[in-house]
């Protein structure tokens, strides 16, 4: 595979199309269950509703700004994060061991799982398609810079990058650095900044003024 067949930019465009590959195929076969009384069309709404609007990175971005203007939480959740979270009510399965990696002006984290797909799911929700595609797990460990600039994210050469691998063990999300020009804002605020992207660590938080 050449270096340009593996840009995470062409995969991005890959998973648009799979995705709608995969909402088809999921809508078929939510059609073959209902009709043979598998499942309600009521438990579908449920579960579709709860990882719309209750589990993804809308929580993460909360545990994020909590730290950012509670130095006390900020340190809880540094020393355990599974059990900080759990204050804020996020845990539950694929979160029971995690970790936050503060990103700081002479390092920056990236994560990735090189195996499969491990991923905080209390915080961050679902993890993204491109985050599963073969070219990221791969590329994130070699070329990790390569891919934050597909991101729009191009750090200094001073700024140390160090990336990790989450496991089915240990789950990895990221604190990013509170940006400038936030002074006297609201968590609610804050979490408005915070991207899931940031919280892998291949992009950064929204610009204050944007």
């Amino acid at each position: 595979m050449t270096s340009t067949q593996q840009k995470i930019q062409p995969v991005e465009g890959l998973a648009k199309h799979s995705d709608e590959e995969l909402a088809a195929r999921a809508k078929a076969m939510e059609s073959i269950l209902v009709e043979k009384g598998i499942i309600g069309t009521d438990a579908i709404d449920y579960m579709s509703s709860v990882y719309e609007n209750e589990v993804g990175p809308q929580l993460g971005a909360q545990v994020v700004a909590k730290a950012w203007t509670d130095p006390e939480f900020k340190a809880r959740l540094l020393a355990d994060a599974t059990e900080a979270c759990k204050e804020l009510g996020f845990s539950g399965m694929q979160g029971e061991e995690m970790t936050a990696l503060e990103n700081t002006p002479d390092v920056h984290h990236l994560v990735v799982c090189t195996l499969c797909s491990c991923y905080p799911w209390p915080v961050l929700g679902l993890p993204p398609n491109w985050y599963k595609y073969p070219a990221y797990r791969a590329r994130a460990v070699r070329d990790p810079r390569g891919v934050m600039k597909e991101f729009g994210l191009d750090l200094p050469e001073s700024v140390e990058v160090r990336v990790w691998d989450s496991s089915a063990e240990l789950r990895y999300f990221v604190l990013p650095m509170r940006p400038e020009g936030t002074e006297g804002w609201t968590e609610e605020q804050l979490a408005g900044l915070v991207t899931r992207d940031s919280m892998i660590g291949v992009g950064d938080v929204r610009h204050p003024e944007g």
